[in-house]
């Protein structure tokens, strides 16, 4: 999922195209990523999450080299995002978050953490490489060589995860039923907590995928070389790994809504910090701090979900708010490319991803005022 991010000048350049028609590739992948995952979460709750992963790996491997031999950006585009997003990358991340947020109670918050955690753990360690092989072969040689290689370690991996978690086995459903009562929650209808969750996912990571995807960028445009940003992108999905698993421990302590409301808080300051700080070493450590700022938002919705609804239909509603959040880093690495080809700059970018961190921070705070019983109505419902 971030190949395409560090391509990004590389296609750009290839194509003959303006940075926001760039991006585009990027935000299909998103849009892809997010829906996808709503389909695959149905297939997991449906049949085990073997089933989409499967699924996943043969797309994923498949998209990639058929990535590579595109001809035109369009093409490339529509590949990403339907290939290598909705039927790939999709697989990977919710039906496995929310089938490990199934097998665990007491320590559910670090074991969704350390699951949650693949991804960055990737992000950490593929950026450098891609960037030593698009220098060297060229990005469409490696995007058919990592196609080979998600095909022959994926699929025999999808093989291990064969059972279903006992807690279905536990409290079984009627048949001709899809859905359970929903447990207790924060003195809103489910669907009305659906929608703020959703809303909180679309703005949380819209001020996230500025630095993600933009950083290779905006290491260029600072005279820095492509490698930099790459190794800034590295660093930070890095310290996203201490990050989630932290925040995962923090998590069971103090519960889903209060852990985003801290990362949130958290991820604000760092994406301040790029605004008055643009030299090698200081972006090395701002990158830093913010993958240590951030990286605990997304797990948490999953552990909102858990405890906030049915175990039944975990992979359907886990899909649905990680949807959002992918649509949000979408809607941010496509928003700030565009800022940039108006503005010539991504200072205005910084203040824009900010404006929507607020956003998250204020869906979050009436969530937890409500869980709390804050409010009159949260008291009397509860």
């Amino acid at each position: 999922m971030y190949a395409v991010a560090v391509a990004l000048p590389l296609v750009q350049a290839e194509f003959g195209v303006g940075r926001s028609d760039a991006s585009l590739p990027y935000a299909l992948t998103m849009i892809g990523f997010g829906l996808g995952g709503i389909l695959m979460g149905r297939l997991a709750d449906r049949f085990g999450v073997m089933v989409p992963v499967l699924i996943g790996a043969v797309c994923l491997g498949l998209g990639f080299i058929a990535a590579g031999a595109s001809q035109t950006l369009l093409q490339y585009a529509l590949i990403q995002g339907l290939v290598i997003g909705l039927l790939g990358t999709s697989a990977s991340f919710a039906p496995l978050v929310a089938d490990t947020s199934l097998w665990f109670t007491k320590r559910r918050g670090i074991a969704v953490a350390i699951c949650a955690s693949g991804n960055y753990m990737a992000g950490a360690v593929w950026p450098p490489i891609l960037q030593g092989y698009f220098d060297s072969i060229g990005w469409r040689a490696t995007f058919t060589g990592v196609g080979v290689f998600c095909l022959l370690t994926a699929i025999p991996l999808a093989f291990v995860l064969r059972r279903r978690p006992p807690v279905l086995e536990l409290h079984p459903v009627a048949p001709g039923t899809s859905y359970v009562p929903a447990a207790k929650q924060p003195g809103l209808r489910s669907a009305t907590l659906l929608t703020l969750l959703c809303m909180a996912g679309i703005s949380c990571c819209v001020a996230m995928s500025m630095p993600q995807v933009h950083i290779v960028a905006y290491c260029g445009d600072l005279g820095l070389a492509a490698a930099r940003g790459a190794e800034m992108l590295s660093v930070m999905l890095g310290f996203g790994i201490l990050s989630r698993l932290v925040s995962g421990w923090i998590c069971d302590r103090i519960g889903g809504l209060k852990t985003l409301l801290l990362g949130s808080a958290l991820q604000a300051v760092a994406l301040m910090l790029f605004l008055p700080f643009d030299s090698l070493a200081s972006l090395y450590v701002v990158s830093a701090l913010f993958g240590l700022f951030q990286g605990g938002i997304v797990p948490s919705y999953a552990i909102i979900v858990r405890e906030y609804f049915p175990a039944r239909v975990a992979g359907t509603y886990t899909g649905i708010v990680l949807m959002c959040t992918l649509l949000g880093m979408a809607l941010g690495g496509w928003m700030t490319g565009l800022i940039y080809d108006l503005t010539g700059s991504y200072k205005t970018a910084f203040l824009n991803g900010t404006a929507w961190n607020l956003l998250n921070l204020t869906i979050a705070t009436f969530l937890l005022r409500r869980a709390l019983g804050l409010y009159p109505r949260a008291r009397a419902a509860a």
